[in-house]
């Protein structure tokens, strides 16, 4: 994988309900940031239009569509398909159906980068028990790289997890294997409402490992959202020369 600048790095997530709201954040954002992520609400809201749109405005980005397949093996592979039709650079698979589901969107992934969403970021361990995980596996690190495993076996490019399980990822599958963080959270200041509970800054996120962080509120919710997402790359920065010394 090519080294990528600490711009390259972020992914900011468009949580927004319209059109013009996600196109304004990419004109604003597009030299700060990497990577667009196009989640439910936008992509239900505007559809297949809101990625022609960012590639449009910012063809310099990647766009990153997180969908979080999760269905039978068939319903999966036809949805990657017209997803890969899209010319997305991600696209989101979640783990916990195994490896016929992963296989299957593999098969259909042509040159788009396949990530399997671990353990979500919102999870505890005692929300997993309460889920009926086994005991044995509720504790997220040793969920995540189960999980991690099965992705591994299955030719996805990478995960998503919590910078709490970068480390042990990235040492059990090699450097290759893409790690995307999301649940990061500046180490000054709070976000109102928060409902992540596995999270790191993006320093501690990039020093275990991480290949991409996703930062969306303490960006977007910023009196500047650029300067805050410059303070983001600096600790991208910071972080990534600490680790090449």
């Amino acid at each position: 994988m090519k080294t990528l600048t600490a711009e390259e790095r972020i992914i900011f997530p468009l949580d927004l309900p319209t059109m013009e709201e996600a196109v304004d954040y990419v004109r604003l954002l597009k030299d700060h940031v990497g990577v667009f992520k196009v989640g439910l609400e936008l992509f239900v809201a505007c559809g297949p239009d809101v990625i022609r749109a960012i590639k449009m405005e910012a063809p310099e980005c990647k766009v990153f569509l997180d969908m979080k397949f999760h269905d039978i093996p068939q319903t999966v592979k036809r949805a990657q398909r017209a997803a890969s039709r899209l010319g997305v650079d991600f696209i989101t698979v979640h783990c916990d159906e195994g490896r016929g589901l992963l296989d299957a969107a593999v098969q259909e992934a042509g040159e788009v980068a396949v990530l399997g969403v671990t353990v979500l970021t919102s999870l505890s361990k005692e929300d997993l028990l309460s889920m009926g995980i086994a005991p044995e596996l509720a504790d997220p690190a040793d969920l995540v790289l189960h999980r991690a495993h099965l992705a591994h076996l299955a030719g996805l490019r990478g995960v998503v997890c919590s910078g709490l399980e970068a480390r042990s990822v990235k040492e059990r599958f090699g450097r290759d294997f893409l790690v995307v963080t999301p649940g990061i959270r500046p180490r000054e200041g709070r976000v109102a409402g928060d409902d992540q509970k596995r999270v790191v800054t993006p320093y501690d996120a990039v020093t275990n490992g991480a290949d991409y962080i996703v930062v969306g509120r303490p960006i977007r919710d910023a009196r500047n959202p650029r300067e805050a997402a410059s303070a983001v790359a600096r600790e991208i920065e910071r972080a990534a020369a600490l680790s090449d010394a």
